[in-house]
Parts: C-alpha cells; structure tokens; sequence
C-alpha cells in the first residue's frame, strides 16, 4: 500500500516561496492525490545559535515553518524537513565562521566537533518546527569529500570509511531528536562504482558495500533522466538490498531554466511509475528543483504532477488524465503544457536543455554561443508568444505564469540572432544595415525590460524578495550591455570610433562543457555565468 506521495520543492537556489504560497500549493497538490511535501532547504531555514546561518537568504523563521506546517497538518498533508548535512552548503562558507569547518568546494569538515555542533543545531531547530519524524538528511554529490582540508589534517583515507563515519556521528545526533532519517543514496553507489551513480550492472551493490550502509536510515534512489524501464528496475533492484525502504524521488523538471520541461518529465516518469509500482516502492516523491536561480514557476509542471500521480495508480489513457485534470484544477492540460515552449519549441527534450535563456543573456559583441546559432527562428518564436497569449486569457489561475513565458518569447524574437546579424552587418561593412540594428537595439532593449517586468510579478506572486536581487542584477547587466553595444555601433556609424575589436574576432566553435542538443545545434551549458561571457571570474 503506498504511503507517502508527494514532492519536493527546491527552496535554496535564491528564491524562497512565501509561506502562504507554501500553503496554497499544498492544498493544491492535496487535490492532485498527494500527501506530502518535503521543503529543501540548505540553509533557508532559522536555526537558533546560527545567526549567519542563511543570513540574508529569506531564510523561514521558525514561526513561519511552524505556521506552514500547522495548516498542512490540517488538510492532511505531511510536511517534511530535507536538509544538508555534508554537501550542498556553499552559501554558508561565504562566513568567515564557517570557514574553519568547509573541507572543500560545499563541504563540511568531516570529524570536526564545530561540524556536529552546527548538525545538531539544524536537528533541534527542525523537531522544534515540524510534526513529521521524518527528515531528509541528504548526503548527497559530496564528490570531493575528504580531498581537502581533511586531506591535509589526516592524510587520504578510504573514503567510504569517512562517510560512514560521518553518517554514524549524524544518525546518533537524530536518534537524540527522535527523527527518522533517510537520505539520497548516490554516494553509496559513487564510492563503489568509481563516481558514478546510474547503473545497470547488478554486481556494484556487492555483500559489503549493503552492509557499510549504518542502520538508522533509508535510501532515497533519485533519478530523473533514465528512458528505459529496465534501467528503473535495475537501480531499484540494487536498493532493495540494502535494509530498510526504499524511497523514489523523480523530477519534474523546473530546473532548466525559465520553462518546465513536462514532456521530458513525462516521458521518463511514466517508465519510473510503472517500475515503482510493480516492486512496491510505497513512498514516492517528485523533485522540483531550481537550478540557475529559481526561473520557472513551480505551477507549471502541475501537469507532471497530475499524470505521473494516476501513472503510479495504472492509469495509462492521457485523454483521460487530461479530462480529469481539468475537472480538478479548472486548468487545460494541453495549454498548461505550453508552458514547455521555450525548451526547443516543445519538443521533447533530455534534462538540461535550455537555449532560452542563453539566448536571452548572450553577449551581442563577444558571441561565444553565436556560431551555434545556424538560423534565426524570429517566426518560431512570434508563433509560440501568441500560443502563450490565448493559453493566458483562459487560464482561471495562472496567467501571469503564461504572461511571463509570453513575454520571454517576444524578447527572444528579436535578440535571439541580434549577435549575429550584428557581427554580419560590421563583417560585410554594410553601415546601412548596422544603421538599422542601431534603432533595433532600442526595440531590443524594451522587448527585454517587458520580460523582466513580468517575470517579476511571477517572483513576487509566489516567492519572498530575497533572491530577486540576483535577477535584478543579471537583467541589469543584460540592459546595460545592450546600450553599451547599441552606443559604440551608433559611435561607428558616426565615425567617432574606427573599428569594434570584439566583432572583428572570428568566432570559434562553442566547444563549452554541457550536452548537445538534437533540435538545435547548440550546447547546454548549465549556470548565467557559463554563457553570459568568457570573461566572469
């Protein structure tokens, strides 16, 4: 019998949802069929002795957590703590009394009595807050674990023997506090299988590395990226080893920039849901997370989490899914589905994949993603901007989530190629036409200002203000460089300036790290400062 359904929302990559919308979304999510949330918060969370502790971050108070945690409890909804205990914890090392304890990159100190004094901290601050004895540890992607500080303090050590004593000292502290942990469970699979996590091949999970897993906890298998069933049912396999339950976290996908990404979700999570069901997997739960910022709206991916939901229960016809969708949400899933556009026109795509915005933030002189861009697509987007604006006028509940996807299409219209034309036009030395791109710039620049505007009223509807100050900053740079670049080809034209050095660089394949989309013959890096410019130390 399942007993847990739910999901889990990202509130540490800067933007924090209000306590209310906490609430409205749980009472949203309730009517999809789930009873549980677990709220990710690194350090977004008051923890009392720990002033700097998500200092400045729109950290929750304890009141607040108290406050979100009573009204779910009321409508029969789980609310449970997912925290970091290990990785994951960058922003606090920006203190100075920190410092002491970071082994290196977003790691604390393993065996450092500082590090356990702050856990124990977190465990106090969380029994104080939620009702649920279930907290979510996570443990997670600590890839370079005992490879600094600790290396030079204890010399390299066996580091499956760190984690677990680490994870030994963390469980004794949440057995104090009465809580129930679980945690992802990549590093056991990492640290057996030479850094990787996802795998086929039955024999990693070997007699030993089941029985280096403490007793006290429970795996959480996360994945969010297989296509194939089989690939579900081997990983979900090698859990079933270890002692204890087995959790699944799944995705759906808010983390690839400005747009959900449903049709990926639904096309990986469906193959999940038919695994997870037939092997039993009876608390189950989908990620939301907010990689590069917290962009996209995590009402957008309602449709993931109505389908998948029915998908665990065996139901398969969409047309169905669909109809009942609407009858509880007063949403259309097709429309709610459009929100999906700006990842490659809606096609169905692999995780990551988020040209938008690194056409929206591309540098039109230095042109590092230009030679990626191998036509314009200014009708694409003209079409999709109108699609949003008709989903927009019927949606009963979302239209500035649909107003600001809109808004984003009509920028991308005209700045996608804007680096393109505007090396060509210099290239060929056509001063008529670098003449023209002068007033388009202008056109440019308020297309981009119209976007910030909307988004803004999505951040500010559902999230607090901390954290915008990152998109304010971002948007502002974008501005700015717009006006600079439109100035100095103005100044060419006027003969005040003899040549723009940058558009006479001719430009090198993009060979930066990230995917290569199939759709467009373009790279996927991840973060702002991977493809806004070369030049951001």
């Amino acid at each position: 019998m399942q007993k847990r359904f739910g999901v889990m929302l990202d509130m540490s990559r800067n933007g924090v949802m209000t306590a209310d919308e906490v609430k409205k979304y749980a009472a949203t999510i309730k009517k999809l069929g789930y009873n549980m949330i677990q709220l990710y918060t690194e350090d977004t969370y008051e923890v009392p002795g720990e002033p700097y502790f998500g200092y400045l971050r729109g950290r929750y108070s304890q009141k607040e957590l108290k406050d979100i945690v009573a009204y779910c409890d009321s409508i029969g909804v789980e609310v449970i703590p997912c925290i970091q205990v290990l990785a994951h914890l960058n922003q606090i090392f920006m203190w100075k009394n920190y410092v002491a304890i970071n082994d290196t990159d977003d790691i604390l100190m393993v065996g450092d009595e500082r590090t356990y004094e702050l856990i124990e901290n977190m465990f106090k601050s969380v029994k104080e807050c939620f009702t649920s004895d279930v907290i979510n540890i996570g443990m997670d992607e600590a890839h370079m674990l005992g490879l600094g500080k600790y290396l030079d303090k204890n010399g390299f050590e066996n580091r499956f023997d760190i984690i677990r004593r680490h994870l030994e000292r963390v469980l004794a502290l949440a057995k104090k506090y009465g809580l129930k942990p679980i945690m992802w469970s990549d590093m056991f699979f990492r640290l057996a299988n030479h850094g990787k996590y996802f795998t086929t091949d039955r024999t990693v999970i070997t007699d030993e590395i089941v029985a280096s897993r403490p007793e006290g906890v429970d795996l959480v298998y996360w994945d969010y990226y297989s296509e194939t069933k089989e690939f579900y049912d081997a990983m979900l396999e090698m859990h079933a080893r270890f002692p204890g339950e087995t959790w699944f976290a799944g995705g759906a996908r808010t983390w690839v920039g400005f747009a959900s990404n449903n049709a990926f979700s639904l096309k990986t999570m469906s193959l999940a849901m038919e695994a997870c069901r037939e092997r039993g997997v009876q608390n189950v739960m989908m990620t939301l997370w907010a990689n590069n910022g917290r962009l996209a709206s995590y009402y957008a991916v309602l449709p993931t989490l109505y389908a998948v939901r029915r998908m665990y229960d065996g139901m398969t016809d969409m047309e169905t899914i669909k109809k009942e969708f609407k009858g509880i949400t007063g949403e259309d899933f097709d429309d709610m589905m459009l929100l999906d556009l700006p990842i490659d026109f809606g096609k169905i795509q692999r995780d990551g994949t988020h040209h938008h915005t690194y056409l929206l933030y591309s540098d039109p002189f230095l042109g590092m993603l230009d030679p990626c861009v191998k036509k314009s697509y200014k009708a694409e987007y003209e079409a999709m901007a109108e699609k949003l604006a008709a989903a927009a006028e019927k949606s009963p509940s979302y239209t500035y989530v649909f107003k600001s996807c809109e808004a984003l299409a009509r920028a991308l219209a005209q700045k996608h190629d804007l680096g393109v034309r505007t090396r060509a036009a210099y290239k060929s030395g056509d001063r008529a036409a670098i003449s023209a791109l002068v007033e388009e710039y202008n056109t440019v620049i308020g297309k981009v200002q119209e976007f910030a505007n909307a988004f803004r009223t999505l951040w500010f509807t559902e999230n607090k203000p901390h954290g915008y100050d990152v998109s304010d900053i971002r948007f502002g740079a974008l501005l700015y460089r717009l006006a600079a670049c439109r100035d100095r080809l103005a100044a060419y034209i006027d003969g005040k300036q003899t040549s723009i050095p940058e558009l006479e660089e001719e430009l090198l394949p993009y060979i930066g790290h990230g995917f290569t989309s199939d759709q467009l013959d373009m790279p996927i890096p991840l973060y702002w400062r991977d493809y806004v410019t070369p030049n951001v130390l």
